[in-house]
């Protein structure tokens, strides 16, 4: 098998695992206590009783699995080609849960593969070249801008979450948040790699390590929230849009990775972004309308109401 066909398959196979872990962390949450408050006491007892249901531990299992395919994935390809393989995830997730739900939906099905073939298109157009390492010194001030923009847009959206009704309309911008540090995780789990391939101790020595451990646990915290916050199709296509045209920015700045050159990329790029917001507003509506009853019980837990 050629490199970019063991990336595909191993993208393929990470984006399986991670829609079996979304599905179980999402039911977890349906039934775990609610998030009343933000104070110390209430985040305790939050974190405490997710970290300590079988269902959340068997999606964190799932998790370990997509994790070391993403890895290996990631090492050998770009950033960018491999966070939008993962986008077939939103179809793997709608599969498994209308299995034990319901049949999928004709209008439902048709926006989740116009929302997956038109992020297809952006790993057609965008074309990311791997390279093999992060570029020392030159992309420093980049990746700090790019930080810093991802991090005031994340808690911008945190902050909406809290203020928007109704509940698929939280869930939705806490997925935003949740996309972007999936991105960066993403970006981090890259550097790791590369580190690693240079010796064990050069990774274990290294910032990227201890940064990737606290951006993974914020962004497992903040894709819980969003899972309570309202019904899974709400949070899902913000989190699968958002990760891969981040990690596409990213790819650009920090890893030199370079897109197709051309007249017509600007405008290529230009309709795939309205499709592709077109996907995921339609999708989240008619998803949500027909998850009402479960959304609005989960948003009177997470309101005590």
């Amino acid at each position: 098998m050629s490199n970019s066909g063991l990336v595909i398959a191993l993208s393929l196979l990470s984006a399986l695992a991670f829609a079996i872990s979304t599905n179980l962390k999402h039911n977890s949450a349906a039934t775990g206590p609610a998030l009343h408050s933000m104070s110390p006491k209430n985040l305790g007892g939050f974190v405490l009783a997710t970290v300590n249901h079988p269902l959340w531990l068997a999606g964190i299992a799932a998790d370990l699995i997509g994790l070391v395919l993403q890895i290996v994935a990631l090492h050998r390809g770009a950033l960018a080609v491999v966070q939008l393989l993962l986008v077939s995830g939103l179809l793997f997730t709608l599969i498994i849960r209308n299995l034990h739900h319901r049949r999928i939906d004709h209008a439902e099905l048709g926006w989740a593969l116009l929302l997956v073939l038109t992020l297809g298109g952006f790993l057609y157009v965008a074309a990311a070249a791997p390279t093999s390492d992060v570029k020392e010194g030159v992309d420093r001030l980049p990746a700090a801008l790019a930080a810093l923009a991802g991090t005031v847009v994340a808690v911008g959206a945190v902050l909406l979450a809290r203020r928007v009704r109704p509940a698929a309309t939280g869930a939705a911008a806490l997925g935003i948040a949740v996309g972007i540090i999936y991105a960066s995780d993403a970006a981090l789990l890259k550097a790791c790699s590369d580190r690693l391939s240079r010796g064990l101790g050069t990774l274990l020595t290294s910032w990227q390590l201890p940064t990737v451990i606290v951006v993974g646990a914020l962004g497992l915290f903040l894709c819980q929230l969003a899972y309570q916050a309202g019904p899974l199709s709400a949070s899902q296509p913000s989190i699968v849009a958002v990760d891969p045209l981040v990690s596409v920015v990213i790819g650009v700045l920090i890893f030199d990775e370079h897109l197709r050159r051309g007249p017509w990329t600007g405008a290529a790029l230009a309709v795939l972004v309205v499709l592709l917001t077109l996907a995921v507003v339609n999708l989240a509506r008619l998803e949500s309308r027909q998850d009402a009853p479960d959304s609005g019980a989960v948003a009177a837990r997470t309101t005590g109401g």
